[in-house]
């Protein structure tokens, strides 16, 4: 009976404690462990979330440095009326033929045609057309900067594995954005030798993609490769510059 009074009397002091208080401090007597200090704190599973003042903090929002360009221009207005003259002679349709997009402000896209009849000397057949492609900035997609980029490099892919193309060459595109490759092969179509010419240029959120390409017929010969690429060139970067200019 005696030696039960100093425990009862502990039971009772830890009775008055707090609850996180007594299960440290008080438990000793009952689980046999030693060395922790009296009132000492177990680690609690949850405390990298704790918050100040007890409650429970939630995890940040990831964020995204915010898209340049806001919007697209007019894929029909995005390359000179100038240009189009010179590189699709005896166009059809000056204004151009707009693509259906469901949504103009990410996506858009124009082209022109146009065949030079030269008698007994043959024709020449050219095809121009530009898709332009916007991504906004998102916290799980990425930055639109980011996106543009992956589109960019799908598009090369796709151009890569065109069917029936040969004499596949591709190779960095200077001074077009923030960074652009040209993709130049051949195809044959009704017996006449095509030359394709197309520029993927990425300028910030927003992705350019110029697909130039023509051939001759009647005894015509093919055009020239070098005089391809230069106008795909030139009409990538008018419409590269007609983005920035709309989003002033």
């Amino acid at each position: 009976m005696h030696r039960s009074a100093p425990r009862l009397t502990r039971i009772l002091a830890c009775a008055a404690v707090p609850v996180m208080l007594a299960v440290a401090g008080c438990s000793s007597d009952s689980d046999g462990k030693e060395g922790q200090a009296p009132g000492a704190k177990a680690p609690s599973a949850g405390a990298s979330s704790a918050a100040p003042g007890g409650g429970v903090s939630e995890k940040p929002t990831p964020t995204v440095i915010p898209a340049k360009y806001a919007k697209l221009p007019s894929a029909c207005q995005a390359i000179a009326a100038k240009t189009i003259e010179d590189l699709v002679p005896k166009v059809k349709t000056k204004a151009g033929t707009p693509g259906k997009s469901s949504n103009p402000a990410n996506r858009g896209g124009c082209s022109w045609n146009g065949l030079e009849d030269k008698g007994v000397d043959g024709s020449q057949y050219r095809w121009l057309d530009v898709s332009l492609f916007r991504y906004n900035s998102d916290p799980v997609l990425g930055s639109g900067d980011e996106r543009a980029k992956e589109s960019a490099e799908k598009e090369i892919a796709k151009l890569k594995a065109t069917p029936g193309a040969s004499k596949m060459r591709t190779s960095p595109a200077n001074g077009i954005g923030d960074e652009a490759t040209a993709v130049a092969y051949d195809t044959k179509k009704t017996d006449e030798e095509f030359k394709y010419a197309t520029i993927v240029a990425r300028t910030a959120n927003a992705v350019v993609v110029l697909s130039f390409n023509g051939a001759g017929y009647a005894g015509d010969g093919a055009p020239g490769e070098k005089a391809m690429m230069e106008g795909a060139t030139k009409a990538a970067k008018e419409a590269v510059a007609a983005i920035a200019a709309a989003n002033k």
